[in-house]
């Protein structure tokens, strides 16, 4: 029908509608009044303007717009062994990166992925399974982080997990129907953290939970 838009009126691609409508039911925060959503697209991930009233600090009200991108919400682990002193990592190609100056586009991360409808633990033991082969036992949460809250709307639920050669069940790699090619990396922990010194892991997850490992996580209070 002429005029229906996909993702509001009628399903889009992954059969979504009203998308056009998150958002306008906040209420948490007196000083934000949100008038207007705004779908800009939904081809696979969510892009939205909105535009709103804000309550500065002095009292005054100004009308405000802002472009949110919505990819859900998404978990991450570092997998470590505290006897041989490693952790394992992994290297993938990131479009995104490459073309912003990472000169080949070949990023050294934390094991990670998207919540789906899962919940953030069973996300990331299914990630962790699929992206480096292993089969993690406990899983430790350590904080939660909006890594881009500028403009990005997802949270990152970040876990660490011990991993142990025996519970190796596959190649890892990832899902090759996604277009992923991942390499596993198993590093020396102390090396893993000189490689942030030196700008060869410049992933943020990657970072953080290597300094938290080192700070107040399994590898705190060690010489190095």
């Amino acid at each position: 029908m002429s005029g229906e838009v996909p993702g509001v009126d009628v399903p889009d691609g992954r059969g979504r509608t009203g998308l056009d409508r998150t958002g306008l039911d906040l209420t948490g925060n007196p000083r934000v009044r949100v008038r207007k959503v705004e779908l800009l697209s939904s081809s696979w991930y969510v892009l939205r303007r909105t535009t709103y009233d804000y309550r500065r600090r002095d009292g005054g009200w100004s009308t405000e717009q802002r472009e949110t991108y919505d990819r859900g919400n998404g978990a991450t682990v570092l997998l470590y062994d505290t006897e041989r002193e490693t952790v394992l990592l992994i290297r993938q190609f990131r479009y995104p990166i490459y073309a912003n100056g990472h000169p080949d586009g070949m990023l050294i991360e934390t094991a990670a992925g998207l919540l789906d409808d899962d919940d953030p633990e069973t996300a990331i033991r299914r990630e962790a399974q699929e992206e480096t082969g292993y089969e993690i036992g406990e899983v430790e949460h350590v904080f939660d982080v909006y890594m881009s809250p500028g403009s990005v709307t997802e949270r990152i639920h970040f876990f660490a997990a011990p991993y142990r050669a025996d519970r190796k069940v596959s190649d890892g790699g990832g899902l090759a129907d996604d277009g992923e090619d991942i390499e596993l990396l198993e590093l020396p922990f102390r090396k893993a953290l000189d490689m942030i010194a030196s700008g060869e892991i410049a992933d943020a997850k990657a970072i953080m939970l290597l300094q938290w490992a080192a700070l107040s996580g399994p590898f705190s209070g060690r010489d190095r």
